[in-house]
């Protein structure tokens, strides 16, 4: 795992089944019709591997699932 840039974060989640990312309050989102998740607003540069992993967690996506979708 390596830190991420939100585009490829949403394209990945896009590959995954995710829609979006769509507006919400405070920040986007993306939804599989049962899930969803917050995409972090895009105020640096990537999205740590700490907060990744919380991302992931919340989507019930496991890090091989992720790593193959690369």
């Amino acid at each position: 795992m390596k830190p991420i840039n939100r585009r490829e974060l949403i394209r990945r989640f896009r590959r995954l089944g995710f829609d979006g990312p769509f507006s919400g309050r405070k920040h986007s989102f993306m939804d599989n019709g049962q899930i969803r998740i917050r995409i972090p607003n895009p105020h640096r540069s990537e999205i740590s591997v700490k907060l990744l992993m919380e991302i992931l967690r919340q989507a019930n996506i496991s890090k091989s699932d992720w790593e193959r979708n690369e």
